[in-house]
């Protein structure tokens, strides 16, 4: 028997993916309860039957973008067989992604919720955790190249996984904000271009 308030035709996998593009758009709090009725198509009480309220779907909503569109870092971290070659893959397809003619511009997860009132600090500090994850596992990739032998010995990795992670983001914000595929290649470029400074050799180490 269906849930009350939900009817029979209800898909809440293509529904959830519905609440994904327009919260990837809006953010959460420029997402009403009514842009993601009408998106889903459903009503508010099968909403709220299916996931409860507004912050536990964008939540999902999150999960899923992570699952579907949010794997080429994790790519290009895990795949490529140099930190320098891990770190160039990360920004040039996420790049490549945020400005995909199909899709929002940028980062779910970098644009979703960087401001918001008091009682949207829990979503905040939700994307805030997976913003530091992502940031870790870039400085695991360049410790990987430290004892790997491709960056030097002493390469503060913080401090570089810190800078490229500060890269990525703004390359979202650039995509938001209209910039097209070319100028985030060429933001890229510049970025890699430090690469050698960056990594070069501290006296006495």
């Amino acid at each position: 028997m269906a849930s009350r308030g939900r009817p029979r035709s209800f898909d809440r996998a293509a529904a959830l993916r519905q609440a994904m593009a327009v919260f990837w758009q809006r953010g959460y709090e420029g997402t009403s309860l009514a842009d993601l009725t009408a998106a889903m198509r459903i009503n508010r009480p099968s909403l709220y039957a299916a996931f409860g309220c507004k912050e536990a779907l964008f939540l999902e909503a999150v999960a899923l973008y992570e699952t579907e569109e949010g794997g080429a870092t994790t790519r290009a971290l895990q795949d490529e067989p140099t930190a320098r070659a891990a770190i160039e893959a990360m920004l040039r397809s996420n790049a490549d992604a945020y400005a995909a003619p199909d899709t929002p511009p940028g980062c779910m997860v970098v644009l979703g919720a960087m401001l918001g009132t008091p009682e949207s600090r829990a979503v905040r500090e939700h994307l805030t955790e997976h913003r530091r994850q992502a940031q870790e596992a870039v400085q695991r990739r360049l410790e990987q190249g430290v004892a790997a032998g491709d960056l030097p010995a002493g390469t503060d990795t913080a401090a570089l996984a810190a800078f490229y992670t500060t890269v990525l983001q703004g390359l979202s914000i650039q995509a938001r904000d209209g910039a097209p595929r070319e100028a985030l290649a060429a933001i890229v470029d510049c970025a890699m271009a430090a690469w050698d400074q960056l990594t070069r050799p501290q006296a006495g180490v």
